[in-house]
């Protein structure tokens, strides 16, 4: 028995499923998950010392890869200046700033500790400011583990409608309506407009698959909660910093009346935080009525690392730089049969389809369009690329990202990787 797997043995006897986080337990792809020791670049290395190169980089947030000298060295003088302070400090301040002159339309943000609470507390000053109850989502979208998001959500709640511990007086005030469908929502605003607070997505829904949605749908939608009065928040956790400095809303030309951001935001450690407008803003406290708080809010670690990681985004140099790796990836994969890849920016979501399935939608919009084989050959797939010395995501529906410590070296190694192991 390696290493990792005697780590496994252990972990299952003091926590459940021996892991923190559902996808870390390999449930999806069969056998026992790795235990990381070290991660370097884009490198990990796992207890039993085999080396991987990362397409996972912690879900998302590492878009510098592991271990970035600048923002090692924000951390370790933020460490050395004491990590938790529970007052008001400048790292936060600073953090704030650089945010705010670079996204217009975010007048104002508050830090939190993680991407969950961050859609908690924008849906929550969402009633609070429109006095509606309820609020519009979409199958296949993934906002955080509140009970009020634990809907038809993705990746490890893909398939599953709700958690257990769900109030269905909870579930009542979420109403789901299919992705990329707009008459879905027109007619639900003409059954409910006056009592629809907010309407969350994800302008590019990256946790059950990668599925943009196209920009006319996603206007529409902006015009839609226009007309009705209802607030239009976008879920950026994953695409926020991602698809350039001011997401896919800054892409798109859409100003979103809340915003939510992830770890990216704090270099990796965790941090979430929401944004709108100053009006709306005001109406958290201490400012206004809609109570929010975190004694580790805005800790001076993560703000610290968050701003030496955003610093390096703003020139646009980097995005146009992992671009052209992305760009290599798609290309590579053309000529593979039986493997298609959805690419936006540096997130990419292979697909599978053995035997040549038939009917494949090479850019599926909703988690109907993902045709069943794909999650039944992914985990033979896993394991080969995994044995190849590659590490993606264990899930067949989460994302993979490339960083800014990925080489083209890295990416044809990639694609002859899939070469080896993909179905036939």
């Amino acid at each position: 028995m390696n290493e990792s797997s005697k780590l496994f043995e252990r972990a299952l006897r003091v926590t459940p499923g021996g892991v923190h986080s559902p996808v870390r337990s390999f449930a999806a792809v069969g056998g026992r998950p790795l235990f990381i020791e070290s991660a370097h670049g884009a490198q990990l290395t796992d207890a039993d010392g085999a080396r991987y190169t990362d397409y996972c980089m912690a879900f998302g947030p590492l878009i510098l890869g592991h271990g970035d000298a600048d923002v090692a060295a924000a951390a370790h003088d933020a460490i050395n200046n004491g990590w938790s302070f529970g007052t008001a400090e400048r790292w936060s301040l600073e953090l704030a700033e650089l945010i705010t002159a670079r996204i217009p339309w975010a007048e104002q943000i508050r830090f939190v500790n993680s991407g969950t609470e961050a859609v908690m507390s924008a849906l929550r000053l969402a009633r609070a400011a429109t006095g509606r109850p309820l609020i519009v989502k979409f199958a296949g979208c993934y906002h955080g583990h509140s009970d009020a998001m634990l809907i038809e959500a993705g990746s490890g709640m893909a398939g599953i409608p709700a958690s257990a511990g769900v109030s269905t007086a909870t579930a009542a005030e979420t109403l789901i309506l299919p992705l990329n469908d707009i008459a879905a929502v027109t007619n639900a605003f003409a059954d409910h407009g006056d009592r629809i607070a907010a309407v969350i997505i994800e302008p590019l829904p990256a946790n059950n698959g990668l599925l943009p949605q196209t920009d006319a749908y996603l206007h529409e939608l902006a015009r839609l909660c226009r007309q009705h009065a209802a607030l239009l928040i976008f879920d950026e956790v994953i695409s926020g910093f991602r698809c350039g400095f001011g997401g896919r809303a800054e892409q798109l030309g859409i100003e979103p009346d809340l915003v939510t951001w992830g770890k990216i935001i704090g270099g990796g450690f965790p941090v979430g935080a929401f944004a709108g407008s100053k009006s709306l803003m005001q109406c958290i406290a201490p400012a206004g009525p809609v109570y929010q708080a975190g004694t580790l809010s805005a800790n001076p670690v993560a703000m610290r690392a968050g701003l030496a990681t955003l610093e390096k985004l703003t020139d646009g140099l980097l995005y146009d730089n992992l671009n052209l790796l992305s760009g290599e990836l798609r290309a590579g994969l053309k000529q593979i049969p039986n493997v298609s890849v959805t690419v936006h920016d540096s997130l990419f979501w292979l697909h599978l389809h053995p035997n040549g399935a038939g009917n494949i939608i090479d850019v599926p919009r909703a988690p109907d369009q993902i045709r069943p084989e794909h999650a039944a050959a992914y985990p033979q797939f896993f394991r080969g690329i995994l044995n190849a010395g590659i590490y993606l995501p264990p899930s067949p529906y989460e994302v993979g990202f490339i960083s800014a410590a990925h080489s083209s070296d890295n990416i044809r190694d990639f694609i002859a990787a899939i070469k080896n192991t993909h179905p036939s």
